[in-house]
């Protein structure tokens, strides 16, 4: 970040970021253990993102239905 949000519209704006982006990608680290793609190519990577992002997914919609 080279600056920081001075007017309060800005400073919300970044503070969504914190509530609907992040926690995602925290939980395809943490949780599912990805950290970099193994695979090369552009179509390669993209196939791999889509996996990743279903088991995600789907771990998701498993914590919804044991609750």
């Amino acid at each position: 970040m080279l600056t920081k949000p001075d007017n309060p519209d800005a400073k919300a704006r970044y503070a969504r970021r914190n509530q609907t982006v992040e926690p995602v990608f925290d939980i395809i680290k943490a949780a599912l253990g990805f950290t970099r793609f193994h695979l090369r190519g552009l179509a390669n990577v993209t196939s791999e993102w889509t996996l990743i992002a279903l088991a995600c997914n789907c771990r998701g919609l498993h914590r919804l239905r044991l609750a």
